[in-house]
């Protein structure tokens, strides 16, 4: 999903622009002479590892329209700009959430997503490509579904887990980083650049391995976000427009289309962890599943 890459992009380009920063200027405050002060350390990772992440949150919805060329509708110049600023309208106050900015990106694509910092401060955006391939049923689904993202505050979540998993894996590459220096190159005093390029190779894998946890999350909100969908614009209807992107897109998408929209690619083996979106059709038979209303 579009978001989902903006969000772990920007936060981890502002991670290290910070650690790189810090490191620049020596504002190190768990490097003692004496080893790590893990105390200092750990409030040191959650300051830098929560602070990515939440800056990261609250320049979303600017990242999402500049990326993607978001046209936000003002004032509704057409049929179909009326519909569409219409049914968000109408979703968002069934699901309890304030009215959000309502956009088109050109995009041949059928695509759809929606960001922001809070349930009452949101963008939802469609592409040209599903006003012009969908049916005005199929569409509402997608459009619920993006909505019932909002309202199950799924990018504040997003943030939060991110925090988390920053800290730790900044906390737990100098503690290793550490043991290294010491133990294996019994480096007693200081320390020495066995320190500083375990702890990069360690924040690599470490950061590998924390992105298994946030792409479990998102395959999980995507079920979620189904279900929502189905009870603003019915059963029929989202398990429709899922069909419907399954029958656009018979095989996998193509890597740069993985993480967009309401639909990412398939995977097999290993690469199933890495994936934002559950298979459509593991969507389609968990909504199948669930009793009607």
């Amino acid at each position: 999903m579009k978001r989902i890459v903006l969000f772990l992009a920007t936060n981890l380009a502002i991670v290290l622009v910070l650690s790189v920063t810090m490191r620049v200027l020596g504002v190190e405050p768990f490097l003692t002479a004496n080893g790590l002060n893990l105390t200092s350390l750990l409030i040191f990772a959650a300051v830098f590892g929560f602070g990515g992440s939440l800056i990261s949150l609250a320049i979303s919805k600017w990242m999402a329209k500049k990326s993607m060329g978001v046209r936000v509708i003002d004032a509704p110049s057409n049929s179909s700009e009326v519909w569409l600023v219409d049914t968000v309208r109408k979703y968002a106050a069934d699901a309890g959430i304030g009215m959000p900015e309502v956009g088109i990106f050109d995009s041949p694509e059928v695509n759809a997503f929606a960001t922001g910092m809070n349930k009452n401060n949101a963008l939802v955006a469609v592409s040209a490509g599903l006003l012009h391939t969908m049916t005005r049923q199929e569409a509402e689904a997608v459009i619920g579904h993006e909505i019932a993202h909002v309202a199950n505050g799924d990018m504040v979540t997003l943030a939060l887990i991110q925090g988390v998993v920053n800290t730790f894996v900044m906390f737990l590459s100098r503690v290793i980083g550490h043991t290294v220096d010491r133990v294996v190159f019994k480096n007693e005093e200081g320390h020495g650049p066995a320190f500083f390029v375990t702890m990069i190779v360690a924040e690599l894998v470490l950061g590998i391995l924390a992105s298994i946890i946030v792409m479990w999350f998102s395959r999980q909100r995507e079920f979620r976000a189904d279900r929502g969908g189905a009870s603003l614009a019915g059963k029929g209807n989202m398990i429709a427009a899922l069909e419907r992107l399954a029958s656009l897109h018979p095989h996998p998408l193509p890597d740069k289309m993985a993480a967009f929209g309401i639909a990412g690619g398939g995977a097999s083996g290993l690469k199933r962890l890495f994936m934002t979106h559950p298979p459509l059709e593991e969507r389609i038979a968990a909504l199948r599943a669930v009793p009607s209303a």
